[in-house]
């Protein structure tokens, strides 16, 4: 069995643009995420069981400051635009391998705790998955 060299990605130097605009200085994590239904048809003898699974279905998670205040931040970004499907382009470590995928807009939450930075979280639907790209030098 050959043993397979790992290379994980640290997040610190990210890009992260949505629409036409960057969001790196926005955010806090990144994550699609694919989830996948299975079916399981049985019958009335113990080994009459068959499951399948269905295709995946994606979500782009988001954490991010919310800044009311700045006419172009993220959380107005997605007040703004609800409904509407924009390109989504996210480099874990700059100029490395990145993730194109086109995003359904949702607005995040609002609000949050006394005494803390207000952080907001929202869940984009993704039409399709995401396409793995290169950087070209």
């Amino acid at each position: 069995m050959t043993t397979i060299a790992v290379s994980p990605f640290l997040l610190k130097d990210v890009d992260l643009k949505v629409g036409t605009d960057n969001y790196e200085a926005h955010v806090s994590s990144v994550e699609f995420v694919p989830t996948a239904s299975t079916v399981t048809w049985k019958g009335l003898t113990p080994s009459s069981v068959f499951s399948s699974i269905g295709s995946a279905t994606w979500v782009c998670n988001l954490s991010y400051a919310q800044d009311w205040d700045t006419p172009a931040s993220l959380s107005n970004y997605l007040l703004d635009h609800e409904g509407e499907t924009v390109a989504v382009h996210f480099e874990p470590e700059v100029g490395g391998v990145g993730f194109d995928a086109q995003i359904i807009i949702t607005p995040g939450s609002i609000g949050g705790a006394i005494d803390s930075t207000g952080v907001g979280t929202v869940s984009l639907g993704v039409r399709g998955r995401p396409r793995k790209t290169t950087t070209q030098a």
